[in-house]
């Protein structure tokens, strides 16, 4: 007799075999769907580690958070980690900056001087010089 790792609902097992025949989603989407199927039809826990190229740590966890978030768990969930501190338009004012006029009585930008005024025409509250270099250092700029 073979274990019975997980069993699907009728309706959960319908969702997956027609996810997995359009082959329009994510891979690690497919992955995990293929890994439900398989653990369904008594497949062991390695042997479908095997055939994904997963570990079986991995397999296993796929298959508790089914059991304790449903279908849900296919797609990741957003992730926690440091909010973006400037946003594409502030990076792009930042950048037509660097290629604007130097203020009189400078030859070119400096960074420290960037920064400064970046905080005097409100395009953020704080940043320091550093910061603006890393953002202009993801322009093709040369103006600094």
């Amino acid at each position: 007799m073979k274990k019975q790792h997980l069993k699907l609902t009728k309706t959960d097992e319908r969702y997956l075999t027609e996810l997995l025949s359009k082959g329009q989603a994510q891979a690690r989407v497919i992955r995990r769907a293929t890994a439900l199927l398989q653990l369904n039809q008594g497949v062991t826990l390695q042997f479908v580690a095997d055939t994904l190229k997963a570990t079986h740590w991995t397999v296993s966890t796929w298959r508790n958070k089914y059991l304790k978030n449903g279908l849900d768990f296919l797609t990741d969930q957003p992730r926690t980690g440091r909010p973006i501190e400037f946003d594409g338009e502030q990076r792009a004012q930042l950048t037509a900056l660097a290629c604007s006029e130097t203020p009189s009585g400078k030859a070119k930008w400096s960074l420290r001087l960037l920064a400064d005024k970046a905080v005097e025409l409100e395009f953020c509250e704080t940043i320091s010089y550093s910061q603006v270099r890393s953002i202009l250092k993801k322009t093709n700029s040369s103006h600094i």
